[in-house]
């Protein structure tokens, strides 16, 4: 089994604080996630997290106009530098102060950086011919303003840019000594400036302050202001200097405060987000108003517009909302919001396509596994919700909650089809379902019973009584019908539910069970418990087959209270959940610990340690603390300074004293690094964390470019297409499979001939069965030929079946990958065929006037014709039939040979190989 998995994604939240990036092509949108960037591809419907991570939440971000470089800085000024193509970080730097806004130059040759009451304007690191130490070259430092500067914007020659400031004013700034000249301040506003913005032309500037004036300024002289009938009395008509000057003064006229704002010069479009949620779209300079829409119930912190003006982004913290807006038709590109309360479990669904998250916040989040988007929200439940689980056949979630009711899911539909409640008011903390679908068991912490219910009546079949403490984990395994429970009272029991009975006598632990995992085979289950060991038990014959002691492997980090070390606090020595492989060799547990530690069953020993995540922020990621952070007040971390806040709102405290979680206000403590729940994927070839920070998702990165395994002088990447222009298919596709490039093997395969297939894959090696199948998969979701691939599957797995067969357990990730795709094929036809219903009915009208004509020639013609008709038909469902034929079909008998020959040129992605005796 590979252990190589890394972090791909991260679910359940789409957005913390900071500022969000649109890419230079406007289809691609980054979000700070924590200490972590995530990106939205919102033409292709994907997402990714990027791998590295900061020591805090992160600040603002910023992306070179090439799409090359991603720069990050989190609350403490410190700067990472990555290539934003390979997802590698490049350089660490530290800014030594707070980072209010960062901004690439429209050239990329420089950035600037909002450091406290400084603008630092640095060189952008490049492949210089001079070899320079440090990649990083401070330019400038430009200093005048009395307060902390807000935002940063370029002129579009990269010569000049504005600085705004809390002290009321904007100024402009030269990037070079010749244009000094044009420095200027701009004062005039009576609340801080939020942002400063240059028109197209660079001839206006405008500034918006917080309390919802807009300023608009031009380079005049006085005599010019006279002429416009703009005088003041302040001005002298015979002062020739040039100024900029306010030329007009306009107010948004909101009862809230503007928070963020952003310009497109081009489109001279601006876009206001005020703290009430409300976002107003005008358009300058004739200040029209557009759009005024509420979109948050809390204020909007920050707006962006992508580089074509047709898509607005907004970020709201408060709730983790991320939404993007297409003002001209009025709707939403996504609207996306994560839970805003700690995650509490989280499942794969059978096909590995959805992922579903539950949370303290009651809801109920359904994510898809590919795009890494939400799908739909459950807010049934009226309390947190503590367990979810499927139904091994179909689509049917389950999920147990703190209100005291367990509900099924149809995830078809979108509904709450079924809702089982007890007899009396508990609050149910643990879930199973039986592989059958056919009952469902909850356990609860306030009484000592476990509840059965039919899933097709929705009654209560039984209580199983027994433990003689409250029930904190249930599971099933995937044969025989065993149920196991675990309790506190040391104890884990087998029940045979269908027999009402237990299967073997109790099984007595040393400490408290916490949580219980069943091998998919239901002959062996693994029981953590409150000592930290994990201890391995025969179902069949009720004995103890192996231990693990994980107390040392989850030994977490002291927390900033904390009176002792991190060595001897007990709090994160014990694992919380656990669960199996697929093929049940390994078992993945974790606990109250930044660690997930994999095992070896068998030869009891740990694989390896995964660091969920290095936040700073967040209490138990640090093993040692600083000294100087502690004074006779407590940490520093936990003093409240929200009265010393410069900012009126900022100074407002409504929120709960102490409260931690159950609340959507801002927190008083510090949140504790965890994890609630461990899954593999059906496939195998990832694994979900639900922590604190979210839903973490690892997958293998099994791609390689190069293998050494049966090579010789004559493979190579010239031989191997040679071979290939020989028609020596079968030959060409084992050399490209040796030197294992991705690029060579697509090569060769797509230009296999259909006809060839099956005789390819009766004669094709066994030992690159399963690296063809990975191929398949890694190359499937983004290729057109659906057919095509779909005729090799059923090749490959027709001739050699019984071979498969018998290596099951190799196989079962790589076909459950496939038959992922063939799930996702099959509904899209399907979609596909209720969408296109009438044009059906047209093709069918179509035929019975060819059968019509094909029965008034002879038997012979007649046959040829309706062959002849077959093809078309399928070819043009495949072809979308665009071109317009007349009312005698698409074809007559003159015509026959031509027809073929067009259909047999269509059919595949590779005909234009095929010999004039294929044909």
């Amino acid at each position: 089994m590979k252990l190589d998995y890394r972090l791909s994604n991260l679910l359940g939240t789409v957005y913390t604080q900071g500022n969000l990036v649109f890419s230079p092509n406007g289809t691609s949108i980054l979000s700070p996630v924590g200490n972590r960037v995530s990106c939205y591809d919102l033409t292709n419907n994907k997402s990714f997290t990027f791998p590295y991570e900061h020591r805090k939440n992160i600040a603002c971000i910023a992306l070179n106009p090439q799409s090359t470089l991603l720069l990050s800085v989190d609350v403490d000024g410190r700067a990472i530098l990555v290539n934003f193509v390979r997802r590698t970080v490049l350089f660490y730097f530290n800014f030594k102060d707070t980072v209010s806004d960062l901004k690439f130059s429209p050239d990329g040759k420089y950035f600037a950086v909002a450091a406290g009451r400084h603008i630092q304007v640095w060189r952008t690191p490049e492949q210089r011919d001079d070899k320079q130490f440090a990649p990083f070259i401070r330019h400038r430092v430009y200093a005048g303003h009395f307060a902390d500067v807000t935002s940063i914007t370029w002129s579009d020659d990269s010569r000049f840019f504005l600085a705004s400031s809390k002290d009321l004013t904007t100024k402009v700034f030269s990037l070079k000594s010749e244009d000094s000249i044009a420095a200027a301040t701009l004062v005039g506003h009576r609340e801080a400036v939020v942002a400063s913005f240059f028109s197209d032309d660079q001839e206006t500037i405008y500034t918006i302050s917080k309390d919802g004036a807009l300023f608009q300024w031009k380079y005049l002289k006085a005599s010019e202001l006279v002429e416009e009938g703009k005088e003041d009395e302040e001005i002298d008509e015979d002062d020739d200097d040039s100024y900029w000057r306010i030329v007009e003064k306009n107010f948004f006229n909101q009862d809230a405060k503007v928070s963020c704002c952003t310009f497109h010069p081009k489109s001279n479009l601006l876009v206001v987000g005020f703290s009430s949620g409300i976002f107003g779209l005008y358009e300058l300079p004739s200040f029209t108003n557009i759009q005024v829409l509420s979109i948050s119930q809390n204020a909007i912190d920050h707006v962006t517009i992508n580089s074509t003006g047709e898509w607005l982004a907004f970020g709201a913290s408060k709730l983790g909302q991320l939404l993007v807006w297409e003002w001209q038709s009025e709707s939403y590109v996504i609207k996306q919001q994560g839970h805003f309360d700690s995650l509490n479990d989280a499942v794969y669904s059978p096909d590995g396509s959805k992922i579903v998250t539950a949370a303290d916040d009651g809801k109920i989040k359904v994510w898809d596994a590919y795009s890494g988007f939400c799908i739909v929200t459950f807010t049934e439940h009226t309390s947190g919700v503590t367990a979810l689980q499927f139904a091994k056949r179909g689509n049917v979630l389950f999920s147990a909650s703190l209100d005291g009711s367990v509900r099924a899911w149809d995830l078809v539909r979108y509904r709450n089809f079924r809702t089982f409640t007890a007899a009396s008011r508990v609050q149910f903390s643990s879930l199973a379902v039986d592989p059958s679908g056919e009952v469902v068991c909850a356990g609860s912490l306030d009484d000592f019973d476990i509840h059965l219910w039919s899933v097709q009546t929705a009654q209560l079949l039984d209580r199983l009584q027994g433990h003689e403490g409250p029930v904190s984990s249930l599971s099933f395994g995937s044969e025989g019908g065993l149920l196991a429970s675990a309790s506190w009272d040391k104890t884990v029991r087998i029940w045979s539910i269908f027999g009402r009975s237990t299967h073997v006598e109790p099984m007595q632990m040393q400490s408290d069970v916490l949580s219980i995992a069943m091998r998919p085979d239901s002959k062996q289950v693994a029981v953590s418990t409150l000592d930290g060991t994990i201890t391995f038990w025969d179902v069949d014959k009720g004995k103890e087959v192996g231990q693990v002691d994980g107390k040392e492997d989850l030994a977490g980090g002291r927390h900033s209270t904390d009176r002792f070390s991190a060595k001897n606090a007990t709090r994160s020595k014990y694992f919380t959940t656990i669960c199996y492989s697929a093929d049940g060799s390994v078992v993945l547990a974790g606990g109250n610990s930044k660690f997930i530690c994999l095992y070896d069953i068998d030869n009891e020993v740990l694989l390896r340690k995964y660091t969920i995540s290095r936040n700073m922020a967040i209490e138990g990621t640090l093993d040692l603390l600083n000294s100087k952070n502690m004074t006779e007040a407590g940490p520093l971390d936990l003093i409240d300074t929200t009265g010393e806040a410069s900012d009126l709102e900022d100074r407002i405290d409504n929120t709960l004293p102490g409260a931690s979680r159950g609340s959507v206000d801002a927190r008083k403590v510090r949140p504790q690094i965890r994890t609630t729940s461990i899954n593999f994927s059906p496939t195998g070839q990832s694994f979900s964390a639900a922590s604190t920070e979210g839903l973490l998702i690892y997958s293998q990165d099994s791609s390689f470019l190069f293998d050494p395994l049966d090579l010789d002088i004559d493979v190579t990447v010239s031989t191997t297409l040679e071979t290939l222009k020989e028609k020596q298919y079968l030959t060409a596709l084992i050399m490209s499979f040796r030197l294992n490039e991705k690029g060579l093997i697509q090569q060769v395969y797509e230009s296999i001939p259909v006809g060839n297939i099956e005789l390819i894959s009766n004669e094709f090696p066994e030992v690159y069965l399963e690296r063809f199948f990975k191929f398949l998969t890694s190359i499937i979701d983004d290729s057109p030929h659906i057919e095509y691939h779909l005729l090799w599957i059923q090749s490959l797995i027709t001739a050699h079946g019984p071979f498969m067969l018998q290596r099951r357990h190799e196989f079962a990730s790589v076909l459950r990958s496939i038959a992922k795709y063939v799930t996702k094929v099959n509904k899209d036809i399907n979609r596909l065929a209720s969408n296109n219903i009438y044009y059906v009915q047209f093709l069918l009208g179509k035929q019975s006037k060819i059968d019509s004509s094909a029965g008034s020639g002879n038997a012979m013609e007649g046959i040829e014709l309706v062959a002849v008709k077959e093809n078309a038909t399928e070819d043009v469902e495949m072809e979308d039939a665009d071109d317009d034929d007349d009312d005698e079909g698409w074809f007559g008998p003159e015509d026959e040979e031509d027809s073929k020959t067009k259909i047999l040129s269509k059919s595949s992605p590779v005909d234009d190989d095929l010999s004039d005796d294929e044909v």
